[in-house]
Order: structure tokens, then sequence, then C-alpha cells
């Protein structure tokens, strides 16, 4: 599990890096107002079918199937399941974009319901990225079943396509459209067609050829769709509490939503990266050590999970409290992007960082269901934590505005992650011992020396490094995050959680290990 979670971390940090400079050429050429607003609401919703299924519901509910049909039954069946379920979603997926296509200024009324001048564009550039729903989907299925056969590291390549695509998109697009929103939306949608392109051709190298196979709703699509449905609701909570963010932003003054976008933007470089890693390879390694009945292990690979999670997203979430005027200002603040829009930013950044350790946990934790067949109980935590995120909303969007509903996503994520432990201890599905618990204690003491060195760093020598030239800005963040990270290992060294001498070494020899294929 330690190589998968380190190459799907590897390959989803290099997208996400590229998604930063994605967001860079958006920031510079659109700033944070009417017209930033109206794209990102065009981008929300193929956004949040992206998330939901490449990185939670469908995965949850699909690689547990398929991984238990490769066991049981071979690779030739666990092909059939897999082009079967293909057919099936090419079919929904298509009615769905067509009736987005169709009822799209509905939909923009729906999600958007603030918006004044710039609804007509946000329709047209959502009808331009819609069409985006289809084609990830499709190749999330596609993801899950290379997955399945624990080929971690082309699934996850995929998604750094979304970002290149969108970049040339901006870069070589702009100028032959209307504006560079419309450039950015066509980039969205182009970048859908070469994900789906590239994993179809990898599925097929990996003994997996799916091709283009009739809607079939045959007992055991009946058995995934009934898992998925409600895996909708529970996996992708997170992303629904984000949705409901959205459309409180449109009843906030004009560059809210943009102004939320980018927090969550640097916010989901280390959620992605640890978040998505964890959960998608974690979920078949706990499913066939639960099919198998090999409990303890189950039970060691959750442990193991949450401290491989934890150990760099405390460090993370403190990092960015307390830098978030010098990360935006070096990421963001160019151009359109003025300095009282990386302030605001910063403190929305401040909202979101809160609740990253429980955003990571939530991932970490849900498998612990999925991987047994019961998809019930995270839908009802989630549904639960839904609730709650809106009331928060509602009683914050007016007192603190742009940081309402990020701070409110943050304690729902805190409730969600809480319920979710609590249900996996009564049932004694999760057993931390005290020696894990004496390491997330002493993780937590080293990721506080950390920040408190930064802090004293950002406030002393690197004060008003927002107002310096930008390469000033990216060298001296560059000698904080370097400051940070000597910082944090050294504690984690002293305090016994790691010894820096021999973890790298095991790192390197377990990456080199040939994984076993699962067609042999």
């Amino acid at each position: 599990m330690l190589k998968g979670f380190l190459t799907v971390g590897g390959w989803t940090m290099l997208s996400r890096v590229l998604g930063l400079v994605r967001d860079q050429l958006l920031a510079a050429m659109m700033g944070a107002g009417p017209v930033q607003d109206a794209y990102q609401v065009a981008f929300r919703l193929p956004n949040l079918f992206r998330r939901l299924f490449g990185e939670g519901a469908f995965n949850a509910a699909f690689v547990p199937l398929f991984s238990g049909v490769l066991a049981k039954e071979g690779a030739e069946v666990a092909r059939g399941f897999a082009r079967e379920a293909l057919g099936v979603l090419l079919f929904w997926l298509f009615c769905l974009t067509v009736a987005g296509e169709l009822f799209m200024p509905a939909v923009i009324r729906a999600i958007a319901p603030g918006f004044g001048s710039n609804y007509a564009l946000a329709v047209s550039l959502g009808r331009i990225t819609f069409p985006y729903v289809l084609l990830i989907c499709a190749a999330a299925l596609v993801s899950g079943v290379l997955n399945g056969l624990e080929r971690f590291g082309v699934a996850a390549a995929a998604y750094v396509l979304f970002n290149v695509v969108g970049i040339a998109a901006i870069l070589f697009l702009t100028p032959h459209v209307r504006s560079v929103a419309h450039a950015a939306a066509w980039g969205i949608t182009a970048s859908g067609v070469v994900q789906l392109g590239v994993l179809m051709v990898a599925a097929a190298r990996a003994g997996m050829p799916l091709g283009l196979p009739r809607p079939r709703l045959t007992p055991r699509m009946r058995l995934l769709m009934r898992r998925m449905l409600p895996g909708l609701v529970g996996s992708g909570i997170t992303q629904l509490n984000l949705g409901v963010d959205t459309i409180i932003g449109t009843l906030l003054p004009a560059g809210s939503v943009s102004l939320m976008y980018f927090a969550d933007r640097v916010n989901q470089l280390p959620l992605g990266v640890l978040g998505a890693a964890a959960g998608t390879t974690m979920l078949p390694v706990l499913t066939r050590q639960v099919q198998t009945g090999a409990d303890d292990e189950a039970r060691r690979t959750q442990n193991s999970a949450i401290e491989y999670a934890l150990i760099l997203t405390i460090p993370a979430a403190l990092a960015l409290m307390v830098l978030a005027v010098p990360i935006l200002a070096t990421l963001f603040g160019y151009g359109e992007f003025t300095p009282r829009d990386v302030r605001l930013s910063s403190q929305s950044l401040v909202a979101y960082a809160f609740g990253l350790p429980f955003f990571v946990l939530i991932k970490v934790l849900a498998p612990g269901f999925y991987a047994r067949g019961d998809m019930s109980t995270p839908v009802r935590i989630g549904m639960a934590t839904l609730g709650i995120n809106l009331c928060l909303n509602l009683v914050m969007m007016r007192p603190l505005q742009h940081v309402g509903p990020p701070l409110a996503t943050s304690l729902a994520s805190l409730a969600n992650a809480a319920l979710l432990a609590a249900m996996l201890l009564r049932r004694g599905l999760l057993r931390p011992d005290r020696a894990m618990l004496s390491r997330l204690l002493r993780m937590g003491l080293a990721a506080v020396a950390m920040a408190a060195l930064l802090g004293l760093l950002a406030h002393g020598p690197f004060a008003g490094l927002e107002r310096r030239h930008g390469l000033v800005r990216v060298l001296s963040l560059g000698v904080l995050v370097g400051a940070g990270i000597a910082c944090y290992a050294l504690a984690l060294q002293a305090l016994g959680v790691l010894d820096l001498r021999t973890s790298g070494s095991k790192i390197i020899r377990r990456l080199r290990r040939r994984p076993t294929s699962a067609l042999r």
C-alpha cells in the first residue's frame, strides 16, 4: 500500500502543481471579479462530478466489486463486468449531458442565485464545459479498472492531462475566442477527450480492452448501482459542502466566489495529494483483506493509512494557516489579482486549512465501510453533516462574508470525520493502539514547533513578503518552506517518530520491488 500511496501521491502532486500554474494564469488574466465568478460557477458542475466519480463514489462502489470478481472468477469475467458497467454508465451520462445542455439556464439559477449581469456568461460557459461530465466519469470507470488491477500510476497520471490541456488552451486558444474564460472552458472539455483516450489505451495494454459496449442491466450491475447511488452522497459529501459554499458565495459581494476558489485551490494541493492517494490505494488492499477474512491485517492497514496521511497533513494545515498571505501573494498576486484580493483570499485559506486534517481523515475512514459493502452509514453521516454545513453557512455568511462558507465547511468536515471514526470504533473495525496514538501526539508537537518557527520568520525577516518583487517572493517562500520542512523533520527525529537515516532507504527499497500483477 505504501508503494501505491507514494505513486498516486507523486502523480497527484504533479497534477496539483500544474493546476496551480493554470490557476495563476486565470488569476493574472481575469482577477477576482464577475467574469472569474461566472467561469468558476460554470466549472463547478463538471468539477463536482469529476471529484465525486474520479476520487469518490464510483471507485468506492466499483473497485471492491471488480476486485472481488477478479480474485474469485478471473480476468475474463472481470472484463465483462467492467464492459457492462461502462455501457450503462455511458447511457445514463449521455442522457444527463443532453438534459444539462437543455436546462443550463435553470441549473445556473439554482447554483448561483445571486448572479445578475454575469448570468448569461455563466450559462454560455456552462454549456461549453458540461460535456466534460460524460468524458471524465467514463474515464473514472477505466481508472477504477486500473486501480483494481493495482496499476495506480497510469490512472493517477491521466489527471495530469487535465491541467496540461487547460494551460495550453488558455495560452494558445484565447486570441481565437471571445475571452480567456471561453478558452479555459473549451480546454476543460478537450482535456476530457484526451484523458479518456489515454486511459482506454492503458486498460487495453493491461489486458482489459473495454471497447464501446451496449448497456445491460445484469444482476451484478444492479448491485453496483445500489452501492453507487448512496455513495454519491457519502463519499462526495465534502464536494457537496463546497457546492453549498458556491451557492452562498453568489449571495455575497462580487468576487467572493473567486476569493474562495483560489483559497480552496491552495488547500486542494495537500488534500488531493494525501487524501486521494490514501483513499485510492487503501480501498483495493482493504477489500482484499476483508474478503479473505484477514481482519487483523485490515485494522492494521486502516491504522497505517491514518498515520501516513496525518504525518504530512497536520504540518501542511498549520503551515497554510501561518503562511496564507505569502503563499497566495507568491502564487496569484500578479496582474488583475490585487493585494486586496490576496489579503481577502488568505482569510478564506486559513478557514479551509483548519479543516484540512478532517477532509483527509474522511478519505481514509470511509473505505473502512466501503470495503465491507456498507454504503449506507457514510451516507447517513454525510447527510447529517451536510445539514450542519448549511446551517453554519446561513449563520456565518453575513458577519464573516467570504470566510463564513470555508469555516462552515471545515467544521462540518470535523463532525463528519468524528462520526465516521466513532462508528468504526463502535463496530471494532478501528482499533488505534497506544503506539499509534503516541506517534500522532508527537507528530502534532513536531508540527506546532514548525508552525512557531514559520510564524517567527514570517513576521520577522520575511515580513511584508507580499509587497516585494515576484522573484523575491518565490525565493523567500522557498526559504520558508525549506525551513519548515527541515524543522519538522528534525522535530520528528528528536521525538522518535522517524529515524531519518533509515526511513529514506526503506522507502526506496519498497518502491524498487516489482508489484504483483493482478492478471497473473
